[in-house]
Protein backbone atom coordinates (compact mmCIF):
# COMPACT_ATOMS: atom_id res chain seq x y z
CA UNK A 1 0.00 0.00 0.00
CA UNK A 2 1.19 3.44 -1.11
CA UNK A 3 0.29 4.97 2.17
CA UNK A 4 2.40 2.46 4.49
CA UNK A 5 5.72 2.73 2.44
CA UNK A 6 5.22 6.50 2.19
CA UNK A 7 4.55 6.63 5.82
CA UNK A 8 8.04 4.24 6.42
CA UNK A 9 9.72 6.88 5.00
CA UNK A 10 8.14 9.51 6.84
CA UNK A 11 8.08 7.88 10.25
CA UNK A 12 10.90 8.91 13.20
CA UNK A 13 12.15 11.83 11.34
CA UNK A 14 13.64 9.61 8.48
CA UNK A 15 13.38 12.33 6.07
CA UNK A 16 14.97 15.41 6.90
CA UNK A 17 14.70 15.66 10.36
CA UNK A 18 11.00 16.49 10.50
CA UNK A 19 8.78 14.68 12.44
CA UNK A 20 5.16 13.40 11.07
CA UNK A 21 1.82 12.24 12.43
CA UNK A 22 -0.46 9.80 10.44
CA UNK A 23 -3.89 10.38 9.60
CA UNK A 24 -4.18 13.80 12.03
CA UNK A 25 -7.83 15.68 12.28
CA UNK A 26 -8.15 19.17 11.17
CA UNK A 27 -11.07 20.44 11.70
CA UNK A 28 -13.93 18.02 9.79
CA UNK A 29 -11.12 16.71 7.55
CA UNK A 30 -8.33 14.08 8.18
CA UNK A 31 -4.67 14.38 6.86
CA UNK A 32 -2.78 11.55 5.69
CA UNK A 33 0.33 13.09 7.04
CA UNK A 34 1.30 16.11 8.40
CA UNK A 35 4.02 17.58 9.72
CA UNK A 36 3.46 20.44 11.93
CA UNK A 37 6.63 22.25 12.11
CA UNK A 38 6.67 22.98 8.84
CA UNK A 39 2.96 23.65 8.69
CA UNK A 40 2.73 20.97 5.93
CA UNK A 41 0.27 18.32 4.98
CA UNK A 42 0.86 15.23 2.27
CA UNK A 43 -2.17 13.73 0.93
CA UNK A 44 -2.27 10.33 -1.51
CA UNK A 45 -4.71 10.29 -4.13
CA UNK A 46 -6.00 7.73 -6.02
CA UNK A 47 -7.66 7.99 -8.71
CA UNK A 48 -11.03 8.64 -7.34
CA UNK A 49 -9.81 11.70 -6.55
CA UNK A 50 -9.06 13.38 -9.79
CA UNK A 51 -11.03 16.45 -10.63
CA UNK A 52 -12.22 16.82 -7.32
CA UNK A 53 -13.76 19.91 -6.45
CA UNK A 54 -14.67 18.17 -2.53
CA UNK A 55 -10.56 18.22 -2.59
CA UNK A 56 -10.35 21.34 -3.77
CA UNK A 57 -12.48 22.61 -0.54
CA UNK A 58 -10.38 20.61 1.64
CA UNK A 59 -7.45 21.78 -0.09
CA UNK A 60 -8.67 25.67 0.77
CA UNK A 61 -9.82 24.66 4.42
CA UNK A 62 -6.22 23.84 4.92
CA UNK A 63 -4.65 26.66 3.47
CA UNK A 64 -6.68 29.11 5.82
CA UNK A 65 -5.65 27.26 8.72
CA UNK A 66 -2.26 28.09 7.74
CA UNK A 67 -1.23 24.47 6.29
CA UNK A 68 -0.02 24.21 2.94
CA UNK A 69 -1.01 20.83 1.28
CA UNK A 70 0.72 18.51 -0.88
CA UNK A 71 -0.45 15.96 -3.34
CA UNK A 72 0.62 12.71 -5.10
CA UNK A 73 -0.97 9.77 -7.21
CA UNK A 74 -0.69 7.02 -4.51
CA UNK A 75 0.82 4.84 -7.83
CA UNK A 76 3.15 7.88 -8.65
CA UNK A 77 4.81 6.30 -4.59
CA UNK A 78 5.90 3.01 -6.37
CA UNK A 79 7.09 4.65 -9.34
CA UNK A 80 8.78 7.56 -8.08
CA UNK A 81 9.31 7.61 -4.55
CA UNK A 82 12.59 9.53 -4.51
CA UNK A 83 11.27 12.17 -6.40
CA UNK A 84 8.13 12.13 -3.85
CA UNK A 85 10.72 12.26 -0.91
CA UNK A 86 12.67 15.27 -2.61
CA UNK A 87 9.94 17.30 -3.52
CA UNK A 88 8.48 16.92 0.20
CA UNK A 89 11.93 17.73 1.46
CA UNK A 90 11.74 20.69 -1.23
CA UNK A 91 8.04 21.86 0.66
CA UNK A 92 9.73 21.15 4.41
CA UNK A 93 12.79 23.73 3.85
CA UNK A 94 10.79 26.19 2.19
CA UNK A 95 11.96 25.45 -1.65
CA UNK A 96 8.55 25.70 -2.78
CA UNK A 97 6.11 29.11 -2.06
CA UNK A 98 3.76 29.09 -4.42
CA UNK A 99 1.02 26.91 -5.60
CA UNK A 100 1.79 24.43 -8.43
CA UNK A 101 -0.51 22.43 -10.15
CA UNK A 102 0.92 19.46 -12.16
CA UNK A 103 -0.52 16.31 -13.62
CA UNK A 104 1.56 14.04 -11.07
CA UNK A 105 1.65 16.86 -8.06
CA UNK A 106 -0.68 19.42 -6.43
CA UNK A 107 0.67 22.02 -4.20
CA UNK A 108 -1.47 24.35 -2.32
CA UNK A 109 1.24 26.67 -0.52
CA UNK A 110 -0.66 28.80 2.69
CA UNK A 111 1.67 32.21 3.18
CA UNK A 112 2.50 31.90 6.70
CA UNK A 113 4.22 34.72 8.88
CA UNK A 114 7.51 33.52 8.50
CA UNK A 115 7.12 33.17 4.68
CA UNK A 116 5.50 36.75 4.49
CA UNK A 117 9.01 38.26 6.19
CA UNK A 118 11.36 36.46 4.25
Amino acid sequence: MAEALLWNGLKAKKLGGYKFARQVPIGPYFADFVCRQSALVIELDGSQHAESSYDRQRDEFMRLQGMSVLRFWSADVFRQYDRICETILAALEGRLSEDILAPDLRFVFARTKTSQGA
